[in-house]
């Protein structure tokens, strides 16, 4: 019987050190609620389920169960309010990095789109006037070429040097029956006569020079323009990903427990903020390292407009070039004449040829070193200035949203909301990214199950980086089938939303937003001791009860 006087002895000392624990906050009168109903209203919610003052809170399920001002349903309240702030947050912050590669892309492809079309107006402008009927009855060869070239650059499944090569063979057929027009020269005679131009060289260099330059300069371009473009679609995509249930827990704890516990002016404690968010955006921080390696790559490509494949200069004046072939031929017409005559034979006489002399107009066109207007040099400063501010966006996202939204401002760190209390925040900062989160006290992350639409997206930053790496080398890349390297890549249309729903429906990342369902707790928390201050104290009571009792009985 000695053993009962004790037992109740320890409850009662129990019983106190919790009532301690839970009043440290404000001695023992209970604190108004006025300073939360305030912010209740202004979230949007009526103030009139708020109490008047604290209240026990055995019924709370996500913040710490002292005394506190918040009910269940404005627990729940405050944690779906939570979820909707911070994705907001969230998009913002995505919204800015899409804004800039918005504005890149619309920048560089209203340029290299403005260089093309003022070469083709310079060439409609001023060829009929130079060439006479050398041009206009083969303007459409011309208008093919440019035509041509912008299906290149918009992606389509075209062998630009084998494109460049066709212009020049039926440029020269056309342009030497034009030259030649007392002679029948069937398509056999021509055939033979384009397999010795490769000898005789009719235009010079040119023809050899633009194909070097004019693929290289394409080649970059269209891959940069591409590039940003994944870019753009890789942020969008990933903005759309919904946060799991637990994350929802972590977001409420950190951003409005506080306010239950009567801390309204109380700031979370950096460290615990960047563990909350290290938590929640651990798989988007798993992009890091493909991101960089796409900007860096970008960066690579950028410098390609400069120097011998200077674009302004190559795709600015291609038809400055081609008048340069056109004139390398009229003056060479007779040399050219002999050597094909030589090698494929005198063609017969055209019995319907114009007795009158052609006429025909020879022009020297005046090259030009540059095109006018601006010169992609700023526009490509200003590019480069702008990727490597956006460079490290994914790994430096928790800290960024934590300094500026969070708790933005100066944070005491020894008086700051630790989730638990005001006091300092003791664990250590997590590392970045899916596999550093093993151990996170704030959120509890399964570090096996990676969401499946960001690992669909690291793979298409992959696949934009080799091919970015590629275009840097100068070697042709194939843009039609990007939807077939990933499924969801590229414009957005390649993903049917009922096949990729099927594919990825055991992701977390694909289930749709919930009204914050509230799942059994973790029993993590800071420093470890969460649970003990979780324990509602009725079971704790019927706890010692038991143990009493067992103690009891087997005496």
């Amino acid at each position: 019987m000695r053993f009962f006087p004790w037992g109740f002895w320890l409850l009662w000392v129990v019983a106190a050190a919790s009532s301690s624990s839970a009043r440290s906050d404000g001695g023992n009168k209970p604190r108004s609620c006025a300073e939360l109903r305030q912010l209740y209203g202004a979230k949007g919610f009526s103030p009139s389920g708020v109490p008047q003052a604290e209240i026990s809170g055995e019924h709370l399920r996500i913040c710490p169960q002292g005394y506190t001002c918040c009910t269940s349903e404005m627990e729940e309240n405050f944690a779906n309010k939570s979820r909707h702030e911070f994705e907001g947050m969230l998009k913002e912050a995505t919204r800015s990095v899409q804004v800039i590669l918005t504005a890149q892309y619309k920048n560089f492809d209203g340029y290299f789109q403005d260089l093309l079309n003022k070469s083709e107006k310079a060439l409609y402008d001023t060829f009929p006037g130079m060439y006479g009927d050398l041009y206009t009855q083969n303007s459409k060869v011309f208008k093919d070429l440019y035509s041509e070239l912008r299906r290149y650059y918009r992606g389509s499944n075209i062998n630009l040097e084998e494109a460049l090569n066709e212009f020049w063979i039926r440029l020269l057929e056309r342009l030497f029956k034009l030259m030649n027009p007392q002679y029948y020269l069937p398509d056999e005679y021509v055939d033979c006569m384009v397999k010795h131009s490769e000898q005789h060289k009719p235009f010079g260099e040119v023809p050899r020079d633009l194909k070097l330059k004019a693929t290289r300069a394409f080649i970059a371009v269209r891959s940069f323009v591409q590039g940003l473009g994944v870019g753009n679609d890789v942020v969008r995509r990933v903005s759309q990903v919904p946060l799991s249930q637990y994350c929802t827990r972590a977001i409420m704890k950190l951003m409005y427990c506080a306010h239950c516990r009567g801390m309204s002016n109380v700031k979370p404690c950096n460290g615990y903020c960047r563990n909350v968010l290290k938590g929640c955006l651990a798989n988007q921080a798993d992009l890091d390292p493909e991101w960089k390696n796409l900007i860096d790559s970008l960066l690579l490509v950028a410098d390609r407009f400069d120097g011998p494949s200077n674009v302004d200069i190559v795709i600015g004046t291609i038809h400055t070039r081609i008048a340069e072939a056109i004139s390398n031929m009229q003056e060479n017409r007779e040399s050219i004449k002999s050597k094909t005559f030589q090698g494929c034979g005198n063609p017969k006489l055209n019995s319907k040829a114009s007795s009158a002399e052609e006429k025909k107009r020879r022009g020297k066109y005046v090259s030009e070193d540059k095109p006018s207007g601006l010169s992609s040099e700023k526009l490509v400063s200003d590019a480069k200035g702008k990727l490597r501010e956006i460079r490290d966006f994914w790994v430096a996202l928790p800290s960024t949203l934590c300094n500026e939204k969070v708790s933005s401002g100066s944070v005491n760190e020894d008086r700051c909301w630790n989730g638990m209390a005001k006091s300092g925040y003791l664990p250590d900062v997590m590392g970045d990214g899916l596999a550093n989160q093993i151990n996170n006290p704030e959120v509890e992350v399964d570090i096996t199950k990676p969401d499946m639409t960001i690992r669909q997206q690291i793979m298409q930053l992959k696949i934009m980086t080799n091919r970015l790496r590629n275009a840097y080398n100068g070697n042709d890349v194939d843009f039609q089938d990007t939807s077939d390297d990933i499924s969801g890549s590229g414009s957005g249309d390649s993903c049917i939303d009922d096949i990729c729903g099927k594919k990825l429906s055991k992701s977390a990342s694909t289930r749709p937003p919930e009204t914050h369902p509230m799942p059994k707790q973790s029993g993590q928390g800071v420093g470890g001791n969460s649970s003990n201050i979780l324990l509602p104290s009725s079971f704790l009571l019927l706890l010692s009860l038991a143990a009493v009792a067992a103690q009891y009985l087997r005496r």
